[in-house]
């Protein structure tokens, strides 16, 4: 019979050379996640052999986060330049480090803008398609790369550093749009994860306020991802240190919560946004897609995103994008 380790049980302990080499396997195993299920239990099991480390902690941790935020350098291959309309912009972030990010203005200066925060490997350039959708569908939107991302300064990001990020671009949505009930947050796959970081940190006062948060292809937290393509009784949590545990965060947003996820997602599975979805307190609505993939949520859903941002965060149908906003059923 599996064992299965609670998150509050923090009395197991563990040698500190195994957790050190187990951390960098099991990250290598979790961003391979098109692995079949055989493979990443083999791979898990044969990195609880690895009991000798070559390198220090601070070494393992490096490569680790190198593994999760997979960055692909350059312009993706399928980018042929920015639609008319959209702005360079340059944000403030930590010391002299600037974030490189897109501005695209809606057609209607009234326009509800949207803070768009994507996941792993692509920068923005391999985030246009998405983004183009969220523009047709009435929204301003700020898009940016994190630190260590396309343009923007610095090196090699953390789970820290992304928040630090998000929060820095809040800032400066909160100047482009002051209305905080026409200002949301977006975040896919681990965007969605630095989304509600920052949505608990409007919770806590410690942000300028907002209308909403969506979320879409995400997940509870990388060891709970992690352990569901592994071994269940696996202490995941105490092996990883880039953590992206949202379930306890979204408990704490006060503001209304869209959550969207591909039935047919293979990434990461649609499993994880019913439990995100059962923590959050507040006004919400779950989006599960028939058929939708990790990455095709939002073209295929279209029509059912429309209801849901103008139901639940009572956009007028010109927000919802062009097409007739269909009454609920």
């Amino acid at each position: 019979m599996q064992r299965r380790y609670d998150r509050d049980m923090t009395t197991i302990r563990l040698p500190s050379r195994l957790i050190q080499t187990s951390r960098l396997a099991l990250t290598r195993f979790y961003f391979f996640y098109a692995l079949p299920r055989r493979s990443w239990r083999r791979l898990c099991a044969a990195c609880l052999c690895l009991l000798l480390a070559g390198a220090g902690c601070s070494q393992l941790e490096r490569k680790e986060r190198e593994l999760v935020f997979s960055i692909v350098p350059g312009e993706a291959s399928w980018y042929d330049g920015r639609p008319d309309g959209v702005i360079d912009k340059r944000i403030a972030v930590a010391g002299s480090e600037r974030l490189h990010a897109w501005w695209w203005p809606a057609a209607r200066a009234d326009a509800p803008a949207l803070l768009y925060l994507h996941g792993v490997r692509w920068n923005l350039t391999g985030q246009l398609f998405r983004i183009e959708q969220l523009h047709e569908l009435g929204f301003a939107v700020l898009a940016i790369d994190y630190r260590g991302f396309g343009e923007s300064d610095g090196a090699l990001p953390s789970e820290q550093t992304v928040y630090q990020d998000a929060a820095a671009a809040w800032q400066e949505l909160a100047r482009l749009q002051p209305d905080p009930q026409r200002r949301l947050i977006y975040g896919h796959s681990l965007g969605g994860a630095v989304a509600i970081d920052l949505a608990a940190r409007i919770a806590r006062k410690a942000a300028p306020g907002a209308g909403g948060l969506i979320v879409e292809s995400t997940f509870t937290s990388l060891a709970d991802i992690a352990r569901s393509f592994t071994f269940g009784w696996l202490p995941v949590q105490l092996l990883l240190s880039q953590k992206f545990d949202s379930l306890d965060k979204i408990a704490l947003v006060d503001i209304p919560v869209l959550i969207a996820h591909g039935t047919a997602d293979q990434t990461v599975p649609s499993g994880f946004s019913e439990k995100l979805y059962a923590a959050v307190h507040a006004k919400k609505r779950l989006l599960l897609v028939e058929g939708a993939t990790h990455n095709n949520s939002l073209r295929t859903g279209l029509p059912a995103y429309r209801r849901a941002l103008s139901e639940l965060f009572r956009l007028r149908q010109a927000d919802a994008g062009p097409a007739p906003v269909q009454a609920a059923g």
